[in-house]
């Protein structure tokens, strides 16, 4: 299986530490001539948007010479490459959700799409998410093509057998928080030997984090990684490991473990549906979905923006506005699993119908409430690199037996100095 979303967020976060730096768009801005052109560059990796609305894009503007290129590789690199002049530069490209935040110290390299008519369009569109490409002055880098709300993934048939509720309503009712969710897993363990709660307490850490309106630095630009939000989310996703109900798992295990049901439930976002399918076709109709504990959280999710050299600023714009109207949203989740910014898609066929794979749930009744409600919180662009070393020094307490506290001081100490590198306070 290609690396999935579930393990390339994971492989970003901790190439940002190794490389402590954060990438901005330099080189020569080259301007681009005629602003008329009917000719446009659109850049964009494989999985990034539906192919099918990208293929009907180029019928819909038929009189627009819509080059289209699916990039492989390492994206950021080759489109801060190809960004130095006019000539390479894409009109429209991609940009990943982890990667957003580096962009927008260097908006100036973009078009502001409120001056294209983003403003107009903002409110049918979720604003959390939209926030996420907001430079600190207004200006909107990115129009989103998609997010990850995330929820509990289980197996009915493991939470039946330990006499636990199976129906998804019951479930998220009864394993509203943490702590009920741990206790959970205790019991599970206990009737089912084999099974375990979770595959890792990283993953837990993340959603923890992503439930709160602050993350590792804040608006001043100043480290905020040793105070109380990410020290509770820490507590929260050690508990699991001194409870034994974690699964330890951080490698390519983990499309075994899922398959023999040694892990009984997975924390993740809307994507992970695919992750599971692939890794266990098997187990079709066995799982459902369920209510994250203690609130919404998300994972993933990208942009769409316009280089500042671009050919047709007008043009382009509304090629972006017609591949992410709602409509095309909802065809992008059931071709690519990519979940709809725009809560009108919420509504359409696409995703209001059963899931085979999850016994025929309408999962869109977890998802879609949980999208709307996920907190606003601010991300700067040396986040990914400061955060790294929690999810390091959490792997160490399950491969190598740490001490939580001992790991705690040493991912707080290492997150300093990678902050202080980077020229936060």
């Amino acid at each position: 299986m290609d690396l999935s979303r579930r393990r390339f967020l994971q492989t970003a976060v901790l190439t940002a530490a190794a490389a402590g730096v954060t990438t901005a768009c330099g080189g020569g801005s080259g301007k681009s001539g005629s602003k008329d052109s009917k000719d446009l560059k659109f850049w964009y990796w494989a999985g990034g948007l539906s192919d099918k609305v990208v293929a009907d894009s180029k019928k819909h503007f038929s009189d627009v010479k819509l080059k289209t290129s699916v990039i492989g590789g390492d994206f950021k690199t080759k489109l801060l490459t190809g960004m130095k002049t006019a000539q390479t530069a894409p009109d429209i490209t991609g940009i990943k959700g982890e990667d957003i935040a580096s962009f927008l110290p260097n908006a100036n390299r973009f078009l502001d799409l409120n001056s294209l008519g983003m403003d107009k369009l903002a409110p049918e569109y979720l604003s959390w998410k939209l926030k996420q490409a907001t430079t600190q002055d207004g200006k909107v880098i990115g129009f989103p093509i998609d997010i990850g709300p995330c929820a509990v993934y289980y197996r009915e048939d493991i939470f039946d057998q330990a006499g636990l509720p199976t129906d998804p309503a019951k479930v998220s009712a009864q394993l509203s928080t943490w702590d009920a969710y741990f206790d959970a897993g205790v019991e599970l363990h206990k009737k089912v030997p084999k099974s375990f709660l979770i595959n890792n307490i990283g993953a837990v850490f993340s959603m923890a984090v992503g439930q709160g309106t602050q993350r590792f630095i804040d608006e001043d630009n100043k480290f905020i990684g040793d105070q109380d939000h990410i020290r509770t989310a820490w507590t929260t996703a050690v508990k699991p490991y001194t409870l034994d109900i974690d699964a330890k798992i951080n490698d390519n295990t983990w499309n075994a473990a899922i398959s023999k049901g040694t892990v009984a439930t997975g924390l993740g976002a809307a994507w992970y549906a695919l992750d599971i399918q692939n890794a266990a076709p098997g187990t079709k109709g066995k799982w459902r979905v369920a209510s994250l504990p203690s609130g919404p959280s998300n994972l993933g999710g990208s942009f769409l923006c316009l280089p500042a050299t671009c050919a047709n600023p007008e043009l382009a714009f509304e090629v972006v506005k017609w591949i992410l109207s709602p409509e095309n949203q909802a065809r992008g989740f059931a071709d690519a699993a990519l979940f709809p910014t725009s809560p009108a898609a919420y509504k359409l066929p696409e995703l209001t119908g059963g899931d085979a794979f999850f016994g025929g749930q309408k999962t869109i009744d977890i998802f879609g409430p949980a999208a709307e409600k996920i907190p606003a919180a601010y991300e700067a662009p040396a986040d990914a690199a400061v955060s790294a070393p929690y999810y390091s020094e959490l792997t160490a307490i399950e491969a190598k037996g740490k001490d939580p506290e001992a790991a705690w001081k040493d991912a707080v100490s290492q997150a300093k100095q990678i902050a202080q590198r980077q020229g936060v306070k």
